[in-house]
């Protein structure tokens, strides 16, 4: 069996400089190409990416910061892509959420086409919509071919997409571990309840 690193949502629009900026996103960054670089021991590297297409009430003009939220991580547009500090050399597959919904869960993502830029100055394949293809691998499907048992997760954030993907990968039947020095979170209080609700549920918070 085999090991997998879920890299999730640590893109432009979470980091300083973005429409939804969490502190210490851009350093976590680099962090995290620094992490992959120095553990042999990751079958795979995956990397998850809102990519909000026509999300409904997540996205709001008076957001209440829990469920609704400011414009953020658009399909196609450079607030979606990967930080340019988070190296994609080792990244095995891309997985995006949220097209049509909140998508907080990177099990809720799908394989992204493979031959579309996700970082820099360009755009993205405007074209390209894993929500429309009838043969779309999900993120669980995708590891199961690959027979990963045993994922670890970071990323962005804490209280929101980490938590939501971590209790997934618990209730899929993963052994699942959530690196609590490479993952940031939106607020302190509640990144810190979040950690505790993981670990309740069975996750390794380490």
């Amino acid at each position: 069996m085999a090991k997998a690193l879920i890299i999730v949502d640590v893109q432009n629009d979470f980091c300083e400089g973005g429409s939804l900026a969490v502190e210490g996103g851009a350093a976590l960054a680099g962090e995290i190409s620094e992490l992959i670089d120095s553990t042999p021991d990751f079958d795979f590297v995956v990397a998850t990416q809102d990519w909000h297409v026509e999300p409904g009430s997540h996205f709001s003009e008076t957001p209440d910061f829990v469920k609704s939220w400011p414009e953020h991580c658009v399909a196609s547009s450079r607030g979606a892509a990967l930080h340019r500090d988070l190296d994609q050399e080792n990244i095995d597959a891309f997985f995006r959420k949220g097209m049509f919904d909140e998508g907080y869960s990177g099990f809720d993502a799908l394989l992204a086409p493979e031959d579309e830029v996700r970082v820099g100055e360009r755009e993205a394949n405007e074209d390209a919509d894993p929500a429309l293809d009838a043969d779309a691998v999900s993120l669980d499907d995708w590891l199961r071919e690959n027979d990963v048992d045993e994922v670890v997760i970071v990323g962005i954030a804490t209280d929101h997409c980490v938590k939501a993907t971590a209790l997934d990968a618990i209730q899929a039947g993963y052994n699942t571990t959530v690196l609590k020095d490479f993952v940031v979170g939106v607020d302190g209080d509640a990144s810190e309840e979040a950690l505790e609700e993981m670990a309740d549920a069975g996750v390794d918070v380490a």
